[in-house]
């Protein structure tokens, strides 16, 4: 059995060693990529092979990848006003899921009166009638909707999203760092405007992401203005080594899910039964598509608190939701949004597998919950004697 297992892949992923061998190349460049000189045309060649890799990965055109610091940056990038489709009116207002990460809920450049929330179902997919009606009569809006959520895993019905957006001349933003490298993502098939990724959830490092922008798109403004880097669309030096362990992760992602597509799913879904024979165990999204890695469960009367440091302490990385909360374990928005009871969703768990998870892992963490379950129903017996 291994010391401790790593179940909290939706968080971060470790560095993968494709990644790790990229930046160790770039660390030993001098150059700055915009220099015209050998050392800066080694330093451009790097980034631009990872614009490819990355493109390749969505199925976009390499010119329209903008590289950022990290997942945050690429939302605020990609949530601006005046927005708009060839030869259309600009957006005048933004549209967002309810259960969407805090980059995005924060709106961007957007100001609070034109920023409207989206329902979602109980099951934790995105309300069309209730978007449909939002569109309907309305200036042109950009739509916000992720395409698999960071908590529940529920994948999102995005094709039909961009149908209802399109048809009302507006534009659709995907947030697609959770689907990246676990389900097949082409930027063409889900009909996106702009879609947004992050490195360090692929296997990458942290502190990278980008922005796809299709060439539909016009009107965009970069929130950072200074040496017109990125074609002019965010200043700043590149993160040479940062980016190219992004690309080295995107080909190694790619790879990783055409060769094992149900090998995580097999993996989950054991986990799943194994923790179903804990009486009253809810899986949250259970009746619909799910990123095949992702668990997010509950008992009546848990706590999250006590049950992550209950795994934490037998050896075991889990966690109570997103993990951008600066360590505080917080009612999850998701499961509000959902309807979800306030006692149900303060004790929602959250695992989630990946490349390196084994059935050896699962069966460690089956055994830490059996032990941890019994400790907490003696307790809730001693409570209610």
């Amino acid at each position: 059995m291994p010391d401790r297992v790593y179940l909290d892949w939706n968080a971060t992923t470790p560095l993968r060693p494709e990644a790790r061998a990229a930046m160790a190349t770039a660390w030993d460049l001098c150059g700055n990529p915009s220099s015209v000189h050998a050392e800066g045309r080694q330093a451009r060649r790097l980034v631009e092979e990872a614009r490819a890799a990355v493109a390749a990965a969505v199925g976009a055109r390499p010119q329209d990848v903008v590289f950022s610091s990290g997942g945050t940056e690429a939302n605020a990038l990609a949530l601006t006003p005046g927005l708009k489709l060839a030869a259309g009116q600009p957006v005048q207002r933004l549209l967002v899921s309810a259960i969407e990460h805090p980059s995005v809920l924060a709106g961007g450049r957007f100001p609070a009166e034109a920023i409207g929330i989206i329902k979602v179902t109980p099951s934790g997919l995105v309300d069309l009638d209730h978007l449909r009606a939002m569109l309907d009569g309305g200036p042109p809006a950009l739509v916000s909707v992720m395409l698999a959520n960071n908590e529940t895993g529920a994948v999102q019905p995005v094709a039909e999203v961009a149908r209802l957006v399109h048809g009302a001349g507006g534009l659709l933003h995907v947030d697609a760092i959770q689907a990246l490298g676990k389900i097949p993502l082409d930027i063409r098939v889900i009909q996106a405007d702009l879609v947004t990724l992050s490195a360090h959830k692929i296997g990458g490092a942290k502190g990278v992401g980008a922005l796809v922008l299709t060439e539909q798109v016009r009107g965009f403004e970069p929130l950072l203005r200074g040496g017109g880097q990125e074609l002019g669309r965010r200043a700043g030096t590149e993160n040479v080594a940062g980016i190219s362990a992004f690309g080295a992760a995107a080909k190694a992602a790619m790879a990783a899910m055409r060769g094992g597509a149900g090998r995580l799913q097999g993996l989950r879904d054991r986990l799943e039964d194994g923790l179903r024979q804990t009486f009253g165990m809810i899986v949250f999204s259970q009746g619909v598509s799910r990123l095949p890695n992702t668990t997010l469960f509950t008992v009546p009367g848990l706590r999250a608190e006590t049950a992550v440091i209950g795994f934490d302490l037998a050896g075991i990385a889990v966690s109570s939701g997103s993990a951008c909360s600066s360590g505080k374990v917080q009612p999850s928005h998701v499961l509000a949004a959902m309807g979800l009871d306030g006692d149900l969703a303060q004790g929602a768990v959250r695992l989630s597998l990946g490349w390196s998870t084994s059935e050896a892992d699962i069966d460690f963490a089956l055994e830490a919950w059996r032990k941890l379950a019994n400790s907490l129903l003696k307790e809730k017996r001693r409570n209610t004697a």
